[in-house]
């Protein structure tokens, strides 16, 4: 069987609130950008690396680090409250024009740099291995649980469990294990992109992460931490 062709386009718009300009904020003194490209490029099944941005700043960043800017990416599809899906249709449109049909596109957003290559690689091998999934995605084991100790108040502010009527738990370790979405990656199957509206339309499995690489940088402080663990060496850590 013939390996799959896999493009990975990393989406990176100018705009940002908690960070001004946060893809192109340093870590360790590499953008966050040139993170992601670095680590698609690191990636032996990914021959392609496109970047979608709206900034000129950024293509030219992009372009620097070793990935393509083919195509810019609308206005209307880089405001605050764009959906991501519309911009991963746009992208997957302008692709396949440009490069004909392609079998797997990976998406790893600039806010988690200190995803590994063996995260990215196990996202690609469970696509691969489970042909009936539409979208790979990364988690890491959630702090709190709707089960235990996340609760929803009412209009008198009266408190009562996320998950109503769940079997009482008396430690959080006896609690249904949940899990948090982590920006870490996707892969998905093209096809699916332009049939879809929402991730969770389609068949939807899941890699799950150690917590240090699954840091999501969306304010000052979580670049901070993230500097942190870069120099620190973390044993999880495989930069």
């Amino acid at each position: 069987m013939p390996n799959p062709r896999t493009f990975a386009c990393i989406f990176a718009r100018g705009g940002s609130k908690g960070i001004p300009r946060k893809n192109l904020a340093k870590l360790d003194g590499r953008s966050l950008l040139a993170w992601a490209i670095g680590r698609a490029r690191s990636v032996p099944a990914i021959s392609r690396v496109f970047v979608s941005t709206d900034d000129d700043e950024i293509a030219a960043e992009a372009v620097a680090q070793g990935a393509e800017v083919p195509f810019m990416r609308p206005a209307e599809l880089s405001g605050d409250l764009s959906p991501e899906h519309l911009a991963w249709k746009h992208a997957v449109k302008e692709l396949t024009g440009r490069e004909g049909r392609f079998d797997v596109l990976v998406s790893l957003p600039t806010t988690s740099p200190l995803r590994s290559r063996e995260d990215v690689e196990e996202c690609l091998a469970m696509l691969e291995k489970f042909p009936d999934t539409d979208v790979v995605i990364t988690v890491q084991q959630a702090l709190r649980n709707p089960y235990y100790n996340m609760v929803e108040l009412d209009a008198d502010n009266l408190a009562r469990i996320v998950i109503d009527g769940a079997p009482a738990t008396s430690t959080r370790q006896a609690a249904p294990a949940v899990y948090d979405m982590t920006t870490a990656a996707y892969a998905v199957r093209p096809d699916f992109v332009m049939k879809s509206d929402s991730l969770f339309s389609g068949r939807v499995r899941a890699v799950e992460i150690p917590r240090v690489r699954a840091i999501d940088i969306d304010n000052p402080l979580d670049l901070e931490w993230a500097e942190y663990l870069v120099h620190r060496g973390h044993p999880d850590l495989h930069l």
